[in-house]
């Protein structure tokens, strides 16, 4: 019998791109980090640490406030 594959850690994006804070500006690098539906993606998708999650998270909402980004859009 085999033995269960290892699980792949996500690449962290953040560290990938070299950014050190994040900027509500910086749009292109949110859009990474926002479904095509307008939501933010999970923690476990993005393989964020929980405080650069809250940072793109709370940029992300200053950014929509600023109308940089979209709101989600609802299905129904």
């Amino acid at each position: 019998m085999k033995p269960a594959p290892q699980k792949r850690r996500k690449r962290n994006l953040l560290r990938a791109e070299g950014v050190e804070h994040v900027d509500w500006k910086d749009t292109a690098l949110l859009r990474k980090f926002v479904s095509d539906r307008g939501k933010i993606r999970a923690r476990r998708i993005t393989g964020l640490t929980p405080r650069e999650q809250k940072d793109v998270a709370r940029a992300i909402k200053n950014a929509r406030e600023m109308a940089l980004l979209p709101y989600p859009v609802k299905k129904g």
